[in-house]
């Protein structure tokens, strides 16, 4: 009860003028019930003898209404937590997580449904949605390498950039240092005591000024653990090939993907590294890489109303008009009321 008195008022200026009428209804109830305490002279109280019980609390009636009116104005003026600021800074568990996605024209291959590009940027979706508290962000990488999205706990933002990320963007070729480069570059001035990439990519480096050993070498000295994730089937792939007229043709070629470097990345860093042969497999992969270790993180949250507590008096003025009807309908019945 006591806390109640620590609420703001949204709507006090206008609705607490509800009060007026109010007390001018409590002087009403006071001259009516003067006007019923007439003195009537008899010469004999032997046929009055009794008296219901109910008649000295007749006046409860007018009471609980005021009452209720009360409650009522009180709700309607919006009382609301006086305590909770605009904004308030909360601590949550998170990592820092950048996600260095290779999008390359080889990543439209079909060994995936409907591709590779596709499936495995759904299932990075969903894996964005269950990190809720941490910081993500995305590195786009063919034969160069750049930020789509900087570290943020907007996850709308995220894959909204995330949706955008296709093909035919950069250079063509495998950039896999510079994709980790950039990666690392955006995690090295990183607080989270916790740092990770999860590298994706289908093929082997062709491209790119970093060697992806040195690119790891980096990424070790800044404590950042990378985990990578070769895509594709073992075996021969359907590709999209174009032909000397600009046209797309679909060929069966092998599938690359040089695993020897991307183990080398993972255990140089801490990391691990994971062979994706289908959706299913690339999902389990995920899964494992959510289990990582958390670490502590700020997090300003933003509100725009303080949370209402106008409830409260909403029901109280509501029960206290109910039990008036039901009173007024059964032990206090009275023309007046």
């Amino acid at each position: 009860m006591a806390e109640w008195f620590s609420w703001s008022y949204k709507n006090e200026g206008m609705f607490f003028l509800g009060i007026i009428p109010l007390v001018l209804f409590v002087v009403w109830i006071s001259v009516q019930k003067k006007s019923l305490d007439k003195t009537l002279k008899i010469s004999s109280f032997k046929n009055f003898a009794y008296q219901s019980p109910v008649v000295p609390w007749r006046f409860m009636l007018p009471l609980l209404r005021g009452v209720a009116i009360l409650f009522l104005i009180l709700a309607l003026a919006r009382p609301q937590d006086a305590k909770d600021d605009s904004y308030r800074e909360i601590y949550s568990e998170g990592i820092d997580i950048m996600l260095a996605f290779d999008v390359s024209t080889s990543m439209l291959a079909m060994d995936f449904a409907p591709n590779r590009l596709e499936a495995a940027r759904d299932v990075a979706i969903d894996f964005i949605n269950k990190r809720k508290n941490d910081r993500i962000g995305l590195v786009i990488f063919e034969g160069e390498a750049f930020t789509q999205c900087p570290l943020t706990t907007d996850k709308n933002v995220l894959k909204s950039q995330f949706k955008l990320a296709e093909p035919g963007m950069m250079a063509q070729g495998t950039a896999i240092g510079m994709g980790l480069a950039v990666s690392v570059n955006r995690l090295r001035e990183s607080t989270a005591k916790s740092k990770v990439i999860v590298l994706l990519t289908d093929g082997v480096n062709n491209q790119g000024n970093i060697d992806p050993v040195t690119a790891a070498d980096i990424a070790k000295e800044f404590g950042i653990r990378v985990y990578t994730i070769g895509v594709g089937k073992k075996g021969k792939a359907k590709y999209p090939v174009p032909d000397i007229f600009g046209n797309i043709t679909y060929q069966y070629l092998p599938v690359e993907i040089d695993e020897k470097l991307l183990q080398e990345i993972a255990d140089k860093t801490g990391g691990e590294y994971y062979r994706a042969t289908d959706k299913t497999s690339l999902q389990s992969i995920y899964n494992k890489i959510d289990q990582l270790e958390k670490s502590k993180m700020n997090v300003i949250e933003y509100r725009e109303d303080p949370p209402e507590r106008f409830h409260v008096f909403a029901i109280i003025a509501l029960a206290l008009f109910g039990l008036e009807l039901i009173l007024k309908n059964t032990l206090f019945k009275s023309p007046l009321w």
